[in-house]
């Protein structure tokens, strides 16, 4: 691959003629890059689309591409796309029914709108995989259907479908009043009893790692549970049983139902797996009571769990600033503070409380003013990033704290060209920093010279208009590919070097 030709094809000064030149010459890689242009006219998608198949099916999933410009025949992967957008002919999806890659069929099931005639072609399909794909999203009254299926595996897909009927979902769940399924993935292939080692050699073996049957399916039966668990539509009641199964990863979905009733809360909160007390911690259907509990819990990923609940109360959100190593996000509750709670937080006595509420971008003048000036630098990195800071204060910030808040201050949209010239001649250097200013919109060129010579900073700072056009010529020839694809897609490139390098 021509990496000057794949930048160019990027490039959104590329001008028509040479995008039309380009098409004709495209190969795969090519032409997935050019199918990227937003400039790219009806005809240059239609041209491009003959040209590469991968192309065509991006294209059609943009909407770029109709019917009458996809042959299914011919191109059977753009058909699809367009089917699976909803926007293709029931004809296609009649042929493709049949069609004799399984791979096409399986894509097909997958697709909404279907006819019903090629429904019933796919519920009869011979290869599981296509029946499984179509019971994950078809309708209610096939769900219903399939959820009889005699293969384990399809049961399974019916189960994580949202558009399953919740009783249908209460039978698979308990398995009660359903036949036993009479086969899986693993006893279809393997002499029972068998377990897939996790280190199985076969390089053609698609076995999950511990997928296992003794005949009684018990690896797809537990990926049923789980899904049924992850489905809204699961009714709660056939779940509560779930809660003490020994399955941690059972417990662990129940954990983050959003309808889970208050004793079973209680229950999940004194779970010996700290992943299901972590998902709990965080839903927010748990009572301010639990929360007090899990906000005690020896394991610091339920403490932040806890911290990052919608629901948390203030009181017991600024206990857990210091102990749960919440790091520099913005939480729920904090964004959904009140003007006054916002005043409290920010004159509280713990940096790590006026550190959450600096997340905030959106924070009164006077606010943000008195943060800009905060003593604690975990506070300065927060608040760094606000718009409206001036360049006297963000120059404060970095004489004040140097390296520790460089990065944060060079990421500020609005840092003035000249500072950002300062923070690549920094001592120390901050490698952090060469990133944030070679794809900042002030970046300046003596700014992003000083970028190139760092190696990680080095592809955004070719990709930057504001670079010299003799430095993108010479950056051309550079020996690391992800540089020269940048400095070709560069809208700076001049036009003259640009109509050189297209055949």
């Amino acid at each position: 691959m021509n990496r000057v030709l794949y930048g160019l094809a990027l490039n959104p000064s590329l001008p028509a003629g040479l995008v039309d030149r380009l098409i004709e010459i495209a190969d795969t890689e090519l032409a997935e890059a050019l199918a990227y242009r937003h400039d790219l006219s009806h005809a240059q998608a239609v041209a491009l689309a003959g040209r590469v198949e991968e192309a065509a099916v991006q294209l059609a999933y943009e909407g770029r591409l109709t019917v009458a410009d996809i042959d299914p025949v011919a191109q059977p992967r753009a058909a699809l796309a367009l089917l699976e957008e909803n926007a293709g002919s029931p004809e296609w999806a009649r042929r493709l029914a049949t069609d004799p890659v399984v791979e096409h069929r399986e894509r097909l099931a997958a697709c909404p709108g279907l006819p019903s005639d090629v429904l019933e072609t796919l519920a009869a399909d011979p290869d599981v995989r296509v029946v499984a794909e179509l019971a994950l999203w078809t309708t209610p009254d096939m769900a219903a259907r399939l959820a009889r299926h005699p293969h384990a595996e399809v049961r399974s897909a019916v189960a994580a479908n949202e558009s399953t009927p919740p009783d249908v979902l209460a039978m698979l769940a308990t398995g009660e009043g359903i036949p036993p399924a009479q086969r899986c993935l693993v006893c279809d292939r393997e002499a029972t009893p068998f377990v897939h080692d996790p280190n199985c050699p076969r390089p053609d073996c698609d076995l999950l790692p511990g997928a296992a049957c003794d005949g009684s399916h018990e690896s797809t039966l537990d990926a049923l549970r789980e899904r049924a668990l992850r489905n809204p539509a699961t009714p709660i009641d056939v779940l509560i049983g779930l809660s003490d199964h020994s399955s941690p990863v059972l417990r662990w979905e129940l954990a983050a139902r959003p309808d889970l009733p208050p004793r079973l809360c209680e229950r999940l909160a004194d779970d010996p797996a700290p992943g299901v007390r972590a998902d709990l911690a965080k839903n927010p259907v748990i009572g301010e009571a639990v929360m007090r509990v899990l906000a005690t819990d020896p394991s610091p990923d339920v403490r932040r769990s806890v911290a990052l609940n919608p629901n948390v109360p203030l009181d017991l959100l600024t206990d857990l600033a210091d102990t749960a190593k919440i790091g520099s996000t913005l939480l729920p509750r904090i964004a959904a503070a009140s003007p006054a709670e916002v005043m409290n937080l920010a004159k509280s006595p713990h940096p790590g409380v006026r550190m959450l509420v600096a997340e905030r971008r959106d924070l009164p003048d006077e606010i943000r003013d008195v943060l800009a000036v905060d003593p604690d630098a975990k506070v300065l990195k927060s608040i760094a990033g606000h718009p409206g800071l001036s360049e006297a204060q963000l120059c404060s910030m970095v004489d004040r704290h140097g390296v520790r808040v460089a990065a944060k201050v060079a990421a500020n949209p609005d840092t003035p060209p000249a500072l950002l010239e300062e923070l690549t001649r920094h001592e120390p250097p901050v490698q952090k920093a060469f990133r944030v200013v070679a794809r900042h919109r002030n970046a300046t060129p003596l700014a992003l010279l000083v970028c190139l010579a760092d190696r990680q900073a080095r592809p955004m700072a070719a990709r930057h208009p504001a670079l010299p056009p003799d430095v993108l010529i010479e950056l051309l020839g550079d020996e690391d590919r992800q540089v020269v694809e940048a400095a070709a897609a560069n809208p700076a490139l001049p036009l003259a070097v640009m109509s050189e390098l297209v055949p």
